[in-house]
């Protein structure tokens, strides 16, 4: 496929260098001759120019780095682009952009973060409008079904982009390819709350699992789940949506199923007996799911919302309460 020429007010740029910053990347080098790449450090920027691979993720993936602008200044990158993508895990988030000292007016700024921003215990979009006045008008989402190791082998994917509709079509144009579609959406804050959302359910899921439940109580858990989802999202910003469209439901699905699933595999640990602690050090990468799971159960609480679901994965991730009993309660609940 032929790279469209890029245009002023075009210039793109990632910053982050895990798996689904990786995939992104990818995405992007589909359409744009120039993509700007803010990894973690010297370290990573050295191998991805040496051997065309990311060395710690997605590493089947190879880049024309000549295609590539890396670096590892976070100010390089946002004063090169106008549209900058936010691809770091949640809890990082806020070190990479206090050192954002340069002029970014004007930017669009692109979350692709599935979690809760530990600094201010709220979400990116609020993050990025109170601590660094970027407006809704200048900000995007986006959300899935999309795993980056699916991503990585050009399976067919689908993106959801949130944003204020002049800048649909630029964004779109600029993630679309034959291997992954885009579907446009307005509801900035419910898609981001939902791929928080479906991360703490995915941890059920996987708990499920862990403890035995089949497949049927995995069903039942899921459709409750979508239900829940629906009740917190209307409770956080009401708004004609429709769950069951594939940024709500079908991320909820394939974060709940998937073997991909970092969250799903965090869960699957503990419902077989792992201690919570123990469970996140075995991981290799972030579970965004558990460290967002505290800052929803406490919006739940305090929007008096009823949300058995999440109040259960808050009782076994931070109350260290036992997940068979737990899940045995939770049964009696679901229908």
């Amino acid at each position: 496929m032929a790279k469209k020429d890029q245009k002023p007010g075009q210039v793109v740029g990632v910053v982050g260098s895990g798996s689904f910053a990786t995939a992104i990347v990818k995405m992007l080098t589909e359409n744009c001759k120039t993509v700007h790449w803010c990894v973690r450090n010297e370290f990573v920027k050295g191998a991805i120019e040496l051997r065309h691979h990311n060395p710690n993720y997605l590493t089947a993936v190879r880049f024309d780095v000549k295609g590539l602008k890396l670096t590892t200044d976070i100010n390089e990158l946002v004063s090169a682009c106008d549209i900058v993508v936010l691809a770091t895990p949640s809890i990082y988030l806020s070190d990479a952009l206090d050192k954002l000292t340069c002029d970014y007016s004007g930017k669009i700024f692109v979350s692709a973060i599935k979690g809760i921003v530990p600094k201010v215990n709220d979400v990116v979009a609020h993050y990025l409008r109170d601590e660094f006045k970027i407006g809704f008008r200048s900000q995007a989402v986006i959300a899935g079904p999309c795993h980056a190791e699916e991503v990585a082998m050009e399976r067919l994917s689908y993106l959801t982009i949130a944003t204020v509709e002049e800048n649909t079509e630029l964004l779109r144009d600029k993630f679309a390819s034959h291997f992954i579609k885009v579907n446009c959406s307005c509801d900035i804050l419910g898609n981001e709350y939902s791929a928080i959302l479906k991360n703490i359910y995915a941890i059920g899921a996987g708990i499920a699992s862990g403890l035995g439940y089949g497949d049927n109580f995995t069903a039942v858990f899921v459709s409750n789940a979508i239900r829940e989802m629906e009740v917190f999202l209307e409770g956080i910003h009401e708004m004609p949506r429709d769950v069951n469209e594939s940024a709500y439901l079908g991320d909820l699905l394939v974060t709940a199923y998937s073997l991909f699933s970092r969250n799903r595999s965090l869960g699957n640990l503990i419902g077989k007996g792992y201690t919570v602690k123990s469970a996140i050090q075995s991981m290799n990468m972030i579970a965004e799911g558990y460290y967002a799971a505290d800052s929803i159960y406490k919006t739940s609480k305090e929007k008096k919302m009823n949300t058995p679901i999440i109040d259960t994965i808050y009782a076994i991730l931070y109350e260290e309460k036992n997940a068979e009993k737990q899940f045995q309660k939770l049964t009696a609940k679901l229908n």
